[in-house]
């Protein structure tokens, strides 16, 4: 009996060969979907009663500010004392840029009652729509800001400077127009007028901005950035808000984006080593979709 072992055939051992990591790769040259693409939408009916659950809450907020005038105003003074021993720029200087031009003044004042409230639910929309696991991450974070905010209202009732005599700054709104607050701020209905701290004008602007650059991959996405730093400008120069309204919105939005961490965490894509990758290919890190439920 021949002993010998035959050499085994070529084309038969060639399919007990392992596989590289990539050849089970789809060939359709069609990218992987992001998992934030495939996350489920949270139900649209909860979505919309929880945004109706917090005006409500704001409108009680409303009504407890009621007959605290004095106590804003005196609180009004004690910021503007704080700012000036900070040595903080005043805010009459960008209302003076603004006064040099009707037009600027106009487009001010337009700015502070027309795009903060429908900017940030037109950044929702879409995050909804297109990025749902960002939406979570961006509607909880604003939620914690804005009760945060409301809480901080009613402990810390503050006039804006506008109505703060002695400051020589003008209310742009009722002189210039428009408005959306009354002529007289204990008879406003709308709106509580002694809420300038922290402002949310600012803090919604400014997470709009973060929310956007974190969700999307543009090169130019750091451009989102001009928004708060507009909204800044309109509600110093308008006189609505001090300077430390905004400072004060930027650390409770640092505080609730401690706490509720964004989707995504940079992680290496499991079966890809980087010893493993073939010659030419570039390092890179894939995004990993963790905390979305947090």
């Amino acid at each position: 009996m021949d002993s010998r072992t035959e050499p085994a055939d070529p084309a038969s051992g060639s399919a007990s060969e392992p596989k590289p990591p990539d050849a089970a790769a789809p060939a359709s040259g069609r990218p992987h979907a992001r998992p934030d693409d495939t996350a489920a939408r949270p139900p649209l009916l909860r979505e919309l009663l929880l945004v109706a659950g917090l005006f409500v809450v704001y409108k009680a907020g409303r009504l407890a500010a009621a007959g605290r005038t004095d106590e804003a105003f005196a609180d009004a003074h004690r910021v503007w004392g704080w700012e000036r021993s900070l040595h903080l720029p005043g805010e009459g200087a960008v209302q003076g840029a603004l006064l040099h031009s009707d037009t600027l003044v106009h487009l001010a004042n337009a700015y502070y009652a027309t795009v903060h409230f429908p900017a940030t639910v037109a950044f929702l929309v879409w995050l909804y729509l297109r990025r749902p696991a960002h939406y979570v991450w961006a509607r909880r974070v604003l939620a914690l800001v804005t009760a945060a905010a409301l809480a901080g209202h009613l402990v810390f009732p503050l006039a804006p400077p506008r109505l703060l005599a002695g400051t020589g700054l003008v209310d742009t709104g009722q002189v210039y127009g428009p408005t959306v607050y009354g002529a007289h701020p204990a008879a406003d209905t709308l709106a509580n007028q002694f809420a300038a701290m922290p402002s949310l004008h600012f803090g919604w602007a400014l997470m709009v901005a973060i929310g956007l650059i974190t969700a999307t991959r543009s090169r130019l996405r750091a451009l989102w950035l001009l928004h708060p730093l507009l909204t800044l400008l309109v509600i110093v120069g308008t006189a609505n808000h001090y300077w430390l309204d905004a400072v004060v919105a930027t650390g409770l939005l640092c505080v609730a984006l401690a706490v509720v961490h964004p989707p995504y965490r940079t992680a290496t894509a499991p079966g890809r080593r980087r010893g493993h990758e073939p010659a030419g290919t570039p390092v890179r890190d894939l995004p990993e979709l963790v905390g979305a439920g947090r």
